[in-house]
């Protein structure tokens, strides 16, 4: 049986120790390449009609045997924002599936078992991935094939082996209220390592998300939950326990004091739990359904369901070929985008303390109504060309002094079911040029609370997590 003292302070540990046994950071990058160049992948657009398994019924599109997921179309009433309805296609997948690490300690620095895996919509096919990354749909082996790896691990995980175990929500602009199950589980004996698998420490995950489009958006939400502790005063643990490991980068210094700081956020949670709840009863969101064909503003062709101007994202069919995949041939429908996003924190150090401008933000598929979302998030229209002062903090991040930039990558969206969708991923460090004076719907926020409210459910959405993930602590 494990005996787990303090997970967190093992989680500490370990986004603090780049030392690792098994590869070093430079060599991940290599082992990745390496396993591009060793698998095959070949992915096709095709026409719907040319997709097996699939059909358009009652206007819907959707696999036959019912599993998977579905394209729907859904009509959207609110009275958030500019727009206040609009029809548009929407993901529907409500099964819950599995986003999930292996965790074990070697040399007392715990480790994690990642994945090098291919997914049809990424932009360079591998992509580090967690231990388990599976659909009900898959793991139940609908679609006939292979069992997915370590699959076993998990479903017989007993409570005190799990260090983590969340629900958290998917995109809600493309997805309709779809959640996954975020658990890191902790074993100590051995385990077979296979192929594309590697151990990592967490502080190498982390400086990984600095490579454009290498850790994908599964890893990066996992990572996001890690709780780290609170304590009254951080320097004690940057003195005692991490000793001569504190880093000498300022920006990281006030990460982790941000992080492990419980007392000294300008909101108090109770007041960030009071403007959310204010937010949501404010908001109105009606969601209907509506068939593909009867959607406004869309238009179905005999290879895509699109807008009529051209913008936010089309439905496409693809044709997969994969050679290391519980099932290497199939199709699937896909989102492909009309341009890339971009997804931005601005924070700023308030009494001693670092804090991130968080938006409120409704997403027609968000399960609850509202999500806290990054400082500036725009995933549906150009953001280069658009109206920059209509959209709070857009001018300022895309015009800041690359001095001030502390997090700047391109990140891919999820690869199985969004098509070589990816985003600008930025954290911009203001000075007092940003009033602490804020829009109504934007708070400031620490780190120590932006995480308090990812253990619970749909509070921070996928954006958020992604950037949070990505912050160093050394």
């Amino acid at each position: 049986m494990i005996k787990i003292l303090n997970p967190e302070l093992e989680f500490l540990k370990s986004a603090f120790s780049y030392d690792n046994s098994f590869i070093t950071y430079d060599s991940v990058i290599s082992w990745v390449k390496k396993q591009n160049q060793q698998i095959e992948v070949e992915v096709n657009e095709i026409p719907f009609d040319k997709l097996i398994n699939w059909k358009f019924d009652n206007n819907v599109l959707s696999h036959k045997t019912g599993n998977f997921f579905s394209i729907d179309g859904i009509s959207v009433k609110t009275n958030w924002g500019d727009v206040h309805s609009w029809d548009q296609p929407i993901i529907n997948q409500p099964e819950i599936g599995y986003l999930g690490f292996i965790a074990k300690s070697f040399n007392g620095v715990l480790h994690f078992l990642v994945q090098a895996k291919v997914e049809p919509g990424n932009v360079n096919y591998v992509q580090l991935s967690p231990t388990l990354q599976a659909t009900k749909s898959n793991y139940s082996r609908v679609h006939k094939g292979k069992s997915p790896n370590y699959l076993e691990y998990f479903i017989n995980a007993s409570p005190d082996q799990i260090l983590l175990d969340q629900l958290q929500s998917e995109q809600g602009a493309r997805f309709l209220k779809k959640r996954n199950r975020n658990i890191i589980i902790k074993v100590d004996q051995d385990i077979p390592v296979l192929e594309n698998f590697v151990w990592l420490t967490l502080a190498q995950i982390i400086k990984l998300m600095s490579v454009d489009n290498l850790v994908n958006m599964d890893t990066r939400t996992v990572i996001s939950g890690i709780p780290f502790g609170s304590y009254s005063d951080p320097n004690i643990i940057m003195r005692s326990f991490l000793k001569d490991k504190a880093s000498e980068d300022f920006f990281s210094n006030k990460v982790l004091n941000s992080t492990l700081n419980s007392n000294d956020g300008v909101n108090t949670i109770s007041s960030i739990i009071n403007f959310i709840t204010s937010q949501k009863s404010k908001f109105d969101l009606f969601v209907e359904k509506k068939a593909l064909n009867d959607l406004n503003g869309w238009n179905i062709s005999e290879s895509s369901i699109e807008h009529v101007k051209n913008k936010y994202f089309k439905i496409i069919a693809v044709d997969v070929n994969i050679n290391n995949r519980e099932v290497i041939n199939w199709t699937q429908p896909m989102i492909k985008p009309a341009q890339e996003g971009l997804c931005a924190f601005v924070c700023k150090e308030i009494n001693g303390v670092l804090h991130f401008i968080v938006q409120s933000k409704l997403e027609c598929g968000n399960f609850d109504i509202i999500e806290l979302a990054p400082t500036v998030q725009c995933l549906t229209g150009n953001y280069r060309t658009s109206n920059q002062k209509k959209l709070p903090f857009l001018e300022y991040v895309l015009s800041i002094e690359k001095n001030k930039i502390i997090f700047d990558t391109l990140q891919s969206e999820e690869g199985g079911r969004f098509f070589k969708e990816q985003n600008r991923n930025m954290i911009v460090f203001a000075g007092n040029e940003i009033s602490e004076d804020l829009p109504e719907n934007f708070i400031w926020m620490t780190l120590y609370q932006l995480k308090s409210f990812i253990k619970y459910n749909n509070y921070l959405n996928i954006q958020s997590r992604s950037l949070i993930a990505a912050l160093p602590l050394t």
